[in-house]
């Protein structure tokens, strides 16, 4: 059966009643079989103890506001390609998600020709299909001996269900800023730093004046529909909604753009995948608290 990459209509998902995948168009334009990643590894890896914890999202299905869902989860290439950098740079990942049920990707973006990602995949393959669960984890992260040098959040419109409303992230995030732990995260993964709003004063809010990437709400607006990419708008913005905490965005577009803002490493799309990746292991790599 061939598939006719004209058509803009999203695609039935038929596992679920009025669900849809992204549109045959839309996908030629926001995938590839290669990414850009470079070749470039680590000599020199990280040997110590310190870990990542990666908050990856268990829910496929985004209520759009016209009534349809969405058929995401994480994107892999945003997952994939930081997690290969970091991982080869001598970092090793616990994943957990809010239930520790299994890890939802957004399968129709894997990069079928790109090694690294495919191996990465493999390599937490066990972790990604039988996570650890959130709140099992916190007591631990959160200790004085916390195994963790930092969070990465992957993006994937997934990450818009539930963990931007977790108090249990928001614990983390706080944790990680307190203790001066790395937050690494892009595309739509910044949203998950709104948890750290969740019952607080506004302007407290721990994040005000960072700067940081993020998936620009111009394309969630307008081209992410018009091209079949969803199935209809989504129920609130990221962007507009890190601004009204005090939130400075840097990216209007989708170049790759990274950016570090203090410990908070992030990217402007699954183009930053290996922008980021790189920024993140060469970091921590110079980081003399984790020599």
């Amino acid at each position: 059966m061939t598939t006719n990459t004209d058509d803009r209509n999203p695609t039935p998902d038929r596992a679920e009643d009025n669900a849809f995948f992204p549109s045959p168009y839309s996908l030629s334009q926001y995938t590839s079989a290669k990414t850009d990643y470079d070749g470039i590894t680590y000599s020199q890896p990280y040997q110590g103890d310190k870990k990542i914890l990666m908050i990856a999202t268990d829910e496929r299905y985004i209520l759009m506001q016209n009534e349809k869902f969405f058929s995401t989860g994480n994107h892999p290439v945003e997952m994939l390609l930081p997690m290969f950098h970091l991982d080869n740079a001598g970092f090793a990942f616990d994943v957990a998600t809010l239930s520790g049920n299994p890890v939802k990707l957004e399968m129709w973006a894997m990069p079928n020709e790109e090694q690294v990602v495919l191996d990465t995949y493999k390599k937490y393959e066990k972790q990604l299909k039988a996570p650890l669960k959130l709140a099992d984890v916190l007591e631990q992260a959160l200790s004085a001996d916390s195994p963790y040098a930092g969070l990465f959040i992957p993006g994937g419109h997934g990450v818009l269900a539930k963990i931007p409303h977790s108090t249990e992230v928001k614990q983390l995030l706080k944790w990680a800023l307190a203790n001066d732990k790395y937050v690494i995260t892009l595309c739509h993964g910044p949203a998950a730093l709104l948890a750290a709003a969740v019952d607080e004063n506004p302007q407290d809010y721990i994040f005000k004046d960072y700067q940081l990437c993020v998936f620009p709400d111009s394309l969630d607006k307008g081209a992410n529909i018009d091209i079949g990419y969803m199935p209809g708008k989504l129920p609130w913005l990221v962007g507009e909604n890190l601004q009204k905490l005090g939130v400075k965005i840097l990216n209007t577009g989708i170049t790759g753009q990274v950016h570090q803002d203090r410990k908070l490493l992030t990217g402007d799309s699954p183009l930053a995948s290996n922008n980021l990746g790189k920024l993140a292991a060469s970091t921590l790599l110079a980081d003399p608290e984790l020599r």
